[in-house]
């Protein structure tokens, strides 16, 4: 990790994302997923705005930029949440949380392609583990029927959702990203997402719903504040600074925390091979990270 800062910024994603997955499975009670993603966003994108102009920050974007936060919040908040939420309903949780954990590969593909970014062999190395460790972490989420094909679409769904948020991060990372305030233009980016979310939900499922549990309202709460607001910006700051390959590590230890939080609250037995992935995981974290900051190529 090249600074003490970068160090806490990624320390503080893996725990609040790590932590998300409890706050979700409640929220998937009354409200179609749609509109609970538009609330999410809608209320992240407010907070951050709000934020900004209580600090004093900037809240304007230039509007040369809108176009550039338009199709970040598109990518980002609209196609990857969307994907996800509903690849999930052909094929087990374990599979996304796999796929998500591995985003670092096609981030160093796109920023290597577009940005000259390189990776080192230590970060390859490290990379190759964390990719066979998550694999035995969710080894029994990973079998599926053969010639199963509501398994093959869930697959396509979470590939999309994917590269969707590949796409969102290598932007992140692109000279576009520093021609306006970073707090405003996620701000921005949110709000833009949340609507084009919120047609999309009127669209599929209809009128608003809202759930009047207290645990509704607080764990949207959560999940705008905390998970969105707090943690993607400084998710996407920590993909400035170091690269959207080692940024994309936070997804390698985050299920792991998850599934260490469903044995205290859950019972989640491990196996030795559970076990040993995310061993294996955790070391291939520490390599790749290990390694000196991405060299950009020379053209």
């Amino acid at each position: 990790m090249p600074d003490r800062r970068a160090a806490l910024q990624f320390l503080a994603v893996v725990l609040v994302w790590g932590t998300t997955w409890i706050v979700i499975k409640d929220q998937l009670a009354a409200v179609p997923v749609s509109w609970s993603v538009a609330y999410r966003f809608a209320i992240g994108g407010a907070a951050l705005l709000l934020w900004s102009r209580l600090r004093g920050l900037p809240v304007a974007v230039p509007r040369a930029s809108l176009p550039f936060l338009a199709a970040l919040g598109l990518m980002q908040f609209v196609l990857n949440f969307n994907l996800v939420y509903r690849s999930e309903l052909h094929i087990p949780s374990g599979i996304p949380a796999v796929a998500f954990a591995l985003l670092m590969v096609p981030n160093a593909l796109l920023a290597r392609l577009f940005l000259g970014r390189r990776v080192s062999p230590r970060f390859l190395l490290g990379s190759a583990l964390g990719i066979v460790g998550v694999g035995l972490l969710f080894a029994r989420e990973l079998a599926l029927p053969a010639g199963d094909g509501d398994a093959r679409l869930g697959l396509l769904l979470v590939g999309g959702a994917v590269l969707s948020a590949s796409v969102a991060n290598v932007m992140q990372a692109s000279p576009a990203a520093t021609r306006f305030p970073p707090l405003a233009g996620l701000g921005w980016a949110m709000l833009m997402g949340a609507g084009v979310d919120a047609v999309f939900a009127l669209a599929t499922v209809g009128p608003p719903a809202w759930d009047p549990r207290p645990s509704y309202a607080a764990g949207l709460l959560f999940l705008a504040l905390a998970a969105s607001a707090l943690a993607f910006g400084l998710y996407f700051d920590l993909i400035r600074r170091i690269g959207p390959a080692e940024a994309a590590w936070t997804g390698v230890p985050i299920p792991v925390l998850a599934m260490a939080i469903s044995t205290a609250l859950e019972g989640y037995r491990w196996t030795p091979l559970a076990a040993l992935g995310a061993a294996l995981a955790l070391a291939g974290l520490v390599i790749a990270l290990a390694s000196p900051p991405p060299r950009t190529a020379q053209a």
